[in-house]
């Protein structure tokens, strides 16, 4: 698993993409952390959305667009090694279940260096590295994750999950907003299912979202245990 994992974590460090993704990142990490004095002198904010107001850049790039950016480097992560045939030689090496959680902690730890390293710059100017928004955005990484590689499994063409995870991208946080805040009853009771709603309190809730990208792991691999390569 180590091998799968060291492997897929390489390999989103090349290419064009990956370097854009993750200069926006740093640079809207820094800058608005930089210039978040600003922001909070023309804005009333309580005492607790004061002292977080260095995160709200990065907060809400990953919110907005991190789903985006996590599809845009990981769709194919499975069905791109089925498409072009390098499966078959991988389940020789590994088992099923090697391959898929290997290359899932891959890309997590991928996005784990670019969250903390995010971090770090607004602490330059927070004095303080918030360890409980840290968590709440790890978990949400987690959950998006856990989706592509749910998304590469499921789909079998690595162009149809380019195009699917670009709209899914688009789409999913402005319905999760929606189903959180919905009145609704036939849209509200999906807010359980989407992050957003267990990320606007202040407590632990949102380590149910780990359950999520749990459960999505699990069906993951139900799926591709079965098919063939």
């Amino acid at each position: 698993m180590f091998v799968m994992c060291k492997r897929e974590f390489i390999s989103l460090f090349k290419g064009i993409k990956s370097i854009i993704m993750i200069a926006i990142l740093f640079a809207v990490s820094y800058y608005a952390a930089k210039f978040s004095s600003v922001l909070s002198s023309g804005v009333e904010l309580t005492a607790g959305e004061a002292e977080d107001i260095h995160t709200i850049g990065l907060l809400s790039v990953i919110l907005l667009l991190g789903q985006l950016f996590v599809f845009g480097l990981s769709h194919d992560t499975i069905n791109r090694e089925i498409h072009e045939r390098t499966m078959r030689f991988l389940v020789t090496r590994a088992s099923r279940s090697t391959i898929l959680f290997g290359k899932f902690l891959g890309i997590w730890f991928f996005w784990l260096f670019c969250i903390v390293v995010s971090f770090l710059l607004i602490s330059i100017f927070s004095k303080k590295f918030d360890l409980f928004i840290f968590s709440q955005t790890m978990s949400l990484v987690t959950y998006q994750a856990a989706l592509a590689v749910l998304l590469s499994v499921l789909i079998p063409r690595p162009g149809y999950t380019m195009f699917l995870g670009n709209i899914l991208g688009l789409m999913l946080p402005a319905f999760g907003f929606w189903a959180a805040f919905s009145p609704n009853g036939w849209v509200n009771w999906m807010k359980y299912f989407i992050p957003f709603y267990y990320l606007e309190r202040d407590d632990f809730t949102f380590l149910v979202i780990l359950g999520l990208a749990g459960m999505m792991l699990l069906a993951a691999y139900a799926v591709f245990r079965r098919r063939e390569c």
